[in-house]
C-alpha cells in the first residue's frame, strides 16, 4: 500500500487509464508510478464504485468512479520511481491493511475480492506475495 497524498492512512495505487492502453496495462503502469513496484497481474478481483471529489464537475456532480482491482505478484521493488517524493510504500499483513486502509470501498475490495481469491488459490501455498491495485475510471 502507499500513503494517501490527501489525508491519513493508506491506499492502493490507482489512477485513470489512457485511451491507448488497456485497464491491465494501466494497473501495471500505476504500480510503477505510485508504488515503485513491478510484477505480474495474477487475477482481476472485480469492480468497485466510489465517489471522487477531484472528478466532480458539471457533467458528473456526484464524481462517481469505478475501480478495477487486481492481484499483483510483486517481482521487483524499484529504488527510484516517478512519485517517490510524495509516496511511500508499506508492506502489510492483510489485517494491518484492513485497519489502515483509508477508504471503505478499498476495504471491501480487500475483503470481498482479494481475501476470497487468495484463500481459493493459496490452499497449501504459503509463499504467494500479492498486492492489490485500483484504477479510476470516470
Amino acid at each position: 500500500m502507499i500513503n494517501s497524498t490527501s489525508g491519513p492512512n493508506l491506499v492502493f495505487p490507482k489512477g485513470g487509464w489512457e485511451n491507448d492502453e488497456t485497464v491491465e496495462q494501466a494497473a501495471v503502469r500505476e504500480a510503477v508510478e505510485e508504488a515503485g513496484v513491478r510484477g505480474d497481474l495474477l487475477h482481476f478481483l472485480g469492480y468497485y464504485s466510489f465517489k471522487s471529489k477531484t472528478l466532480q464537475d458539471e457533467f458528473c456532480p456526484e464524481g462517481l468512479c469505478k475501480a478495477a482491482m487486481f492481484a499483483l505478484l510483486v517481482k521487483e521493488e524499484l529504488q527510484f520511481w516517478p512519485e517517490q517524493s510524495t509516496r511511500q510504500r508499506s508492506w502489510l499483513t492483510i489485517p494491518e491493511a484492513m485497519e489502515r486502509c483509508r477508504h471503505q470501498w478499498m476495504r471491501m475490495a480487500l475483503e470481498e475480492g482479494f481475501l476470497k481469491w487468495h484463500e481459493d488459490t493459496s490452499k497449501g501455498e504459503n509463499n504467494l506475495i500479492s498486492s492489490d491495485l485500483s484504477l479510476e475510471q470516470d
